[in-house]
């Protein structure tokens, strides 16, 4: 695949792609003529790449983890770190879910002055 296609598939900017490969995240043949061609899994990769990326996981764990992904194997520093990673995200979600909470009293408060809404009063 062409870098414009896996873009595209991908939902991220060519900048991005390039930026993945300079990270060694993301990897391409070039053809005689210099162009980049990718393999049929770079849509899925570069996607991971981006959950991981929304998830607050730095380049260089991102780095390390990828090839956990594809090999199915990783070092037991590395299951620490992973682990350490899921932690913190789950501490994220945690926090997430009580604005969420606590956006939805702000709205039904708004929609209804009369509404219970123990945190705003």
């Amino acid at each position: 695949m062409r870098i414009g296609e896996v873009a595209d598939q991908a939902g991220v900017s060519v900048r991005a792609l390039r930026y993945y490969e300079q990270q060694d995240l993301l990897q391409a043949c070039r053809s005689p003529g210099g162009h980049r061609h990718y393999p049929d899994t770079a849509v899925s990769r570069v996607r991971l790449i981006q959950q991981l990326y929304a998830a607050g996981l730095p380049s260089r764990v991102v780095r390390d983890v990828l090839p956990c992904v594809d090999s199915g194997e990783a070092s037991p520093k590395l299951l620490d770190q992973m682990e350490a990673e899921r932690v913190r995200i789950d501490e994220r979600i945690t926090d997430l879910l009580a604005v969420r909470d606590r956006l939805d009293d702000v709205i039904t408060l708004t929609r209804d002055p009369d509404a219970d809404c123990p945190y705003l009063r």
